[in-house]
């Protein structure tokens, strides 16, 4: 249930403005080894990700390198904070080269318990704006959690689909990506941090470029595909350099389901709707 402590986080709401830099294009292209759109062409599905992030110092860092909480964001300490999952609703394509803008809201805070602990989710709303036109709307689950040891294994194994791409995560690709999205967690490129700290065996495959590189592989199966709506749902961390696998099938002609997965079975579960 919802603590009454964080009810008044519930409204908060923030707004960011951005250039969808072609510089910036370029790197997350050749992060993700993919050809760069260029200057009033679509950004590909997921990279607005890489924008719209409000530069903090160090010094307003916490020690797992996010934001020092309490701000924008109820305060949650000593806990493990990962992003969870997401569902988003494409609209309009956001175009490369030209300003928007991303209003991002505080919709839901609640406190469970789970079979590690407890957990405090929180529900942020962005909607992404071009030329004053909705083009993204997007819910993102935010969990923190107590340090527990993580996950190691989901005991649900890959399942055979329509299409599959195989993954291999090094280190460089993790702190590429951490750094064209400015994500300072140093689960993704610390290993002393990662492994120590929050007791994972090694660095830490990010949820929305697992997410990312999963909805690409679709796209790629399904170049006809119009996308709608994309959701996904972490299961467990996937850790570099351990190579995985992102796939799915077809349910039926407007949808698929969507996984990644690794020898020890499924990581993250999606599910895309398109025309």
């Amino acid at each position: 249930m919802s603590d009454p402590a964080f009810s008044a986080w519930i409204g908060r709401a923030e707004e960011a403005h951005d250039q969808l830099s072609l510089n910036l294009v370029k790197r997350l292209a050749a992060t993700l080894s993919e050809p760069a759109p260029a200057l009033g062409e679509p950004l590909p599905p997921l990279w607005h990700w890489a924008f719209f992030q409000e530069p903090v110092e160090e010094a307003g860092l916490g020690e797992d390198g996010h934001p020092a909480r309490g701000g924008f964001l109820p305060p949650a300490d000593n806990r493990n904070r990962m992003w969870a999952g997401s569902r988003v609703e494409f609209i309009a394509p956001l175009r490369v080269g030209l300003e928007a803008r991303k209003v991002s809201t505080i919709i839901h805070i609640d406190e469970k318990r789970g079979r590690t602990g407890a957990l405090l989710f929180v529900t942020l709303r962005h909607d992404y704006l071009q030329d004053g036109h909705l083009a993204i709307r997007e819910e993102q689950d935010i969990v923190y959690r107590e340090p527990t040891p993580p996950k190691r294994g989901s005991g649900e194994p890959l399942m055979p689909g329509d299409w599959q791409e195989a993954v291999t995560p090094s280190a460089t690709l993790l702190f590429r990506y951490s750094a064209v999205t400015f994500n300072a967690h140093r689960i993704h490129y610390d290993w002393p941090y990662a492994t120590e700290a929050e007791g994972y065996p090694g660095l830490v495959v990010q949820g929305p470029l697992t997410a990312t590189l999963n909805l690409r592989a679709f796209c790629r199966a399904n170049p006809e595909a119009r996308l709608r709506r994309f959701a996904f749902r972490g299961l467990r961390p996937l850790i570099a350099p351990q190579p995985f696998e992102v796939g799915g099938r077809r349910v039926d002609t407007n949808s698929a389901e969507l996984w990644a997965g690794d020898q020890d079975g499924l990581a993250q579960r999606g599910e895309v709707h398109f025309d």
